[in-house]
């Protein structure tokens, strides 16, 4: 979701332009790549303004997004800068703001980041030109995700599947394990994995989302979206019965070392690019057969190898590689 915050003075017209160019520009991060829609309009000129954007990313995804931020500053003559913000995001935003310093535009990656931003006056609404973009080009649904109270304040450019389970079904081959339908087969299926001496769980732990995706997948298989939708609006409190039950599952799983790869304190510092990989190199012996992305297939679900069976040959590792619905 990309929100536009504080304006500079004469900034309007650029924070604007960046919102409704994101619609054509978001898929030029490829050299190769050729976009079929119309190029944005090129008499577009801010030349001279001076751009910053906040965003949580890092390695490939920032690489990319710095890309497309060059070919906006191409098409524009503006100057923009990648501002690199730490999780939660709307905690960093506030404190940017407090310091009287805040981005132009950010990317908040969740409907109730926007819907704490908005309550804390801290973003700017599209204009005229972005919503007549948004309403050429998304559906109603889209366009109300982006907005609070009837006022647009964004515009989604990206979703994920975040419920899908990564893992590496060379090494499933090889302990003669499949796949899992429940969570309790999904720890039985881990344990045998481990005996055939691989490490099954592949757990992102330095990227903060990866940990809350698997959160969120138990908690809504386990309590039902109107618990969900209670407890993302702070209806019910942290300390709800729900809330401890599905800590308690998770303790399950993360409570046993033997099964995560690098065990608590190695997870912690694996970032979500790594444990994907790592999930899929090192011939038989990877480091871990699931892997939950946050992006992708989520960090709840059970059928995510990480760190297993990778294979020697990237063609033989595309094989193996699989994707499951969460057993949960």
């Amino acid at each position: 979701m990309r929100t536009t915050l504080r304006p500079h003075k004469g900034l309007h017209k650029g924070l604007l332009a960046a919102t409704v160019l994101a619609l054509t520009l978001a898929g030029c991060g490829g050299e190769s790549a050729k976009d079929p829609r119309p190029a944005p309009d090129r008499d577009l000129s801010l030349k001279g303004e001076k751009i910053e954007v906040a965003a949580v990313w890092t390695g490939p995804e920032q690489e990319n997004f710095t890309k497309v931020l060059k070919e906006f500053e191409k098409r524009t003559g503006a100057t923009v800068t990648f501002v690199p913000a730490q999780d939660p995001i709307v905690n960093f935003l506030g404190t940017k703001i407090a310091g009287g310093s805040p981005p132009d535009v950010a990317m908040l990656p969740q409907v109730g980041a926007i819907q704490q931003a908005a309550a804390q006056k801290w973003l700017k609404p599209v204009g005229p030109e972005a919503k007549a973009a948004l309403a050429a080009n998304y559906s109603r649904g889209w366009q109300e995700l982006g907005a609070v109270d009837g006022t647009q304040y964004g515009v989604y450019f990206k979703a994920a599947n975040k419920s899908l389970v990564w893992y590496n079904s060379a090494v499933f081959e090889n302990a003669g394990a499949s796949e899992p339908k429940t969570w309790k087969e999904f720890l039985a299926t881990a344990e045998t994995i481990s005996a055939s001496g691989v490490t099954p769980v592949s757990v992102g732990g330095a990227d903060g989302w990866t940990l809350t995706d698997w959160f969120e997948n138990v908690y809504l298989s386990q309590a039902g979206p109107a618990k969900y939708d209670q407890l993302a609006k702070h209806a019910i409190k942290w300390t709800d019965p729900s809330v401890a039950a599905a800590l308690k599952t998770l303790a399950e799983l993360f409570g046993k070392p033997s099964l995560i790869a690098g065990g608590a304190s190695g997870a912690l510092q694996t970032e979500y690019p790594a444990s994907v990989t790592q999930t899929f190199t090192g011939g038989d012996q990877p480091k871990g057969r699931w892997s939950s992305r946050a992006t992708s297939p989520p960090s709840t679900s059970p059928r995510r190898r990480r760190r297993s069976g990778r294979t020697r040959r990237s063609s033989r590792s595309r094989r193996s590689a699989t994707a499951a619905p969460r057993p949960w």
